[in-house]
């Protein structure tokens, strides 16, 4: 069977469909190329950020755990002055 000059067009029009096609493959294999290196690089911002707020927390914990050791030794210290206030009264 010869080929005939239709089915030349037609082979080559598949061709030409198959290189745009790889082209266009090849253009979305770059976006996400860049996508997933915007994804990582955004996940290491938070993986960043999400440990400053631990070391945050971390502190106001430390700070409240003085605050109330403070409170306590104060509040210890009232009632000392109010003993000896009242035992001055008598």
């Amino acid at each position: 069977m010869e080929p005939t000059d239709i089915t030349i067009a037609i082979l080559r029009e598949i061709r030409d469909e198959i290189r745009a096609n790889k082209e266009e493959v090849r253009r979305t294999n770059e976006r996400l190329d860049r996508l997933e290196q915007r994804q990582m690089e955004a996940e290491v911002r938070i993986a960043s950020e999400l440990i400053a707020v631990a070391k945050a927390v971390d502190k106001v914990h430390s700070l409240l755990e003085e605050n109330l050791a403070v409170r306590k030794t104060v509040e210890d210290h009232e009632q000392r002055i109010r003993l000896l206030e009242t035992r001055a009264d008598l």
